[in-house]
């Protein structure tokens, strides 16, 4: 498994019971995680001091309980990195940052330092752009694409507060496909892709995505947009039913069949404190040139 394991402003303090106890800088949130079947340890009194527990809904969603005033945002680091991001508790259980991405973050930074030539990243589905700012960080130039404009002005504070607010970041609010398809046509490349698609979502203009259909032909088609001399893909899923060796599969089939190198997968995750256990959080197929 790759583990994040070098936070110093964020912690998973406990798990159990469907859910997961996390400090996020001065913070301890409790929020629903599925994959944690077992029992909560009870001896652990943080489950019963939080700052804000997100209960899930019957009916669908849920909503938070703040057991102590928190502000509406506030601000943890990556320190191996250099990078910040802005906190924030929204109505669907997330705080806009996937903590468990800062394994990948660090293996691409690497790869992006020792390239010694111009690095050009798209980053698909990017979110509050926690991938974009590292690869910013790291030197490169990057094409953030995400369908929901609330992520993609939330992406920007990220670069901004990172003080990366001036680095070559370009911010599209778009459907996927739809904007690959027109960098195709436009005869844009890129040296390196990011991906990190839901399982199931919808377009800003109503586009069906399911990950088990639309997933190979995304790839595929991406492989129309790179250099010749592409650095690395990486593909995250947190789709429960893909194993990560499906995610390995697709970029040998795709770019180790044309490039080379070498095409890997594996489960990623956080350690939880003052224990052996560690927390799964999906998983990640990584190719890299040789």
């Amino acid at each position: 498994m790759w583990l994040a394991d070098k936070w110093e402003s964020y912690e998973v303090l406990g798990t159990g019971g469907g859910e997961k106890l996390e400090k996020w800088g001065d913070y301890v949130l409790r929020r629903p995680d599925p994959q944690t079947v077992w029992k909560i340890d009870e001896k652990n009194p943080l489950w019963k001091s939080v700052d804000g527990h997100y209960h899930r809904s019957n009916k669908g969603g849920g909503s938070w309980e703040f057991k102590n005033k928190l502000p509406e945002s506030w601000n943890i680091d990556f320190k191996p990195l250099g990078i910040k991001f802005i906190i924030r508790p929204t109505g669907f259980k997330h705080t806009g940052l996937f903590p468990e991405q800062a394994t990948n973050w660090v293996w691409f930074s690497e790869l992006i330092k020792k390239a010694n030539r111009p690095i050009n990243v798209l980053n698909l589905f990017a979110y509050t752009g926690g991938a974009s700012v590292a690869a910013a960080s790291a030197g490169a130039s990057v094409c953030h694409v995400d369908s929901s404009k609330g992520m993609v002005t939330w992406a920007k504070d990220n670069l901004a507060l990172s003080g990366l607010g001036d680095k070559p970041v370009r911010f599209i609010v778009d459907d996927v496909n739809k904007f690959v398809e027109r960098e195709i046509r436009r005869g844009k490349k890129y040296d390196a892709v990011i991906m990190d698609p839901p399982s199931y979502g919808r377009g800003p203009g109503g586009e069906l995505w399911k990950i088990e259909d639309e997933l190979y032909p995304l790839v595929t088609k991406c492989m129309e947009v790179l250099s010749d001399n592409p650095l690395f893909f990486l593909i995250n899923s947190y789709t429960t039913g893909l194993a990560p060796s499906v995610l390995e599969n697709i970029l040998k089939l795709t770019m180790r069949e044309k490039f080379g190198g070498s095409a890997k997968s594996d489960e990623i995750g956080l350690p939880v404190k003052n224990s052996d256990i560690v927390l799964p959080c999906g998983a990640s197929g990584r190719w890299q040139a040789e």
